[in-house]
């Protein structure tokens, strides 16, 4: 039996998938046996460089940041991620290889833990819910090709115009200076854009 504390925590993961394939109650029986709702503090790095990523997260409440670190050691912010967000290093959690990037909280999460082995199962087991895994890592998919277009094609000005209206929340839960690097600017460029009508 379920417990209902317990399956309420799932609510919103089973919302996302519902919304790409009705699940059966089987497969969130299944879900929640094969996953487990961790808490963990503001500033913990779940991933670092060279380590394997072997565990995909959903963000129940809070907000995380996947960096990398150039040859000086430069930090440069790729995702930012919140409230009902997959949490993933999407190179090394699908080859297995060592990640180039870090995975790091930047508020105090509540996050659905699952390990790849464990996915890898329910996906074999599950067919309709390979089907939603595969939506899901198709919309991802887009959403790094929509940010790559845009750091090619658009000005600094632009990036942040259509990074506040895509996600506005981002400018009240996220420094200005990882914001400035995920825009590919400094923190002074960033500054002089916010101010300019």
């Amino acid at each position: 039996m379920v417990d209902h504390l317990q399956a309420s925590d799932y609510e919103n993961l089973f919302s996302l998938f519902n919304n790409l394939y009705p699940l059966k109650e089987e497969i969130k029986t299944a879900i929640i046996a094969n996953s487990e709702v961790i808490k963990v503090t503001k500033k913990v790095k779940l991933l670092n460089a060279g380590e394997r990523s072997n565990t995909i997260y959903f963000i129940l409440k809070g907000a995380a940041r996947i960096f990398y670190l150039d040859k000086d050691g430069k930090e440069t912010n790729t995702w930012f991620l919140f409230e009902n967000e997959l949490l993933i290093s999407v190179y090394s959690f699908y080859t297995g290889k060592p990640s180039f990037e870090y995975i790091e909280t930047l508020e105090d999460c509540t996050l659905i833990a699952v390990k790849r082995d464990r996915l890898d199962e329910l996906y074999l087991k599950y067919m309709e819910f390979n089907f939603s895994g595969r939506k899901l890592t198709e919309f991802y998919h887009m959403r790094n090709e929509i940010q790559a277009n845009e750091l090619r094609m658009f000005s600094a000005k632009e990036r942040y115009h259509k990074l506040l209206e895509r996600t506005p929340q981002l400018f009240q839960r996220v420094s200005l200076g990882h914001i400035a690097s995920y825009l590919g600017v400094t923190q002074e460029t960033l500054s002089r854009i916010r101010k300019q009508k």
